[in-house]
């Protein structure tokens, strides 16, 4: 808290202890003032806080249903490929049976 003072003839007019009195109605209307301010800024703060928060919120929100989406899609596609792998197999098979009774026939036929 800064330090008033009063000057000579102000002091000379009002006398010490209107002098006093009137210092400490300074320093309570400045602290009153300092108390206000701090109190306005603060609920600005959390206003702007809450804001962002909201303003968060919507963005995760949005970025979770693109995952979702991305998610889905992911998944199509590896039922796909499982699909396709699980015919190939099957060919393979069928062709390495075909193979081998080719073998077996030619082999018991001398």
């Amino acid at each position: 808290m800064p330090i008033l003072t009063v000057p000579k003839p102000l002091r000379e007019k009002l006398g010490d202890e209107a002098t006093d009195a009137l210092v400490d109605l300074i320093n309570q209307a400045n602290g009153q003032v300092k108390g206000d301010v701090l109190t306005f800024v603060e609920e600005k703060f959390e206003r702007r806080l809450s804001e962002e928060v909201a303003k968060l919120d919507v963005k995760i929100s949005q970025e979770g249903a693109k995952l979702d989406g991305r998610i889905s899609r992911l998944e199509v596609s590896i039922t796909e490929v499982k699909a396709d792998l699980i015919r190939w197999m099957f060919i393979f098979w069928v062709g390495q049976l075909g193979a081998i009774l080719g073998i077996l026939f030619a082999f018991f036929r001398r």
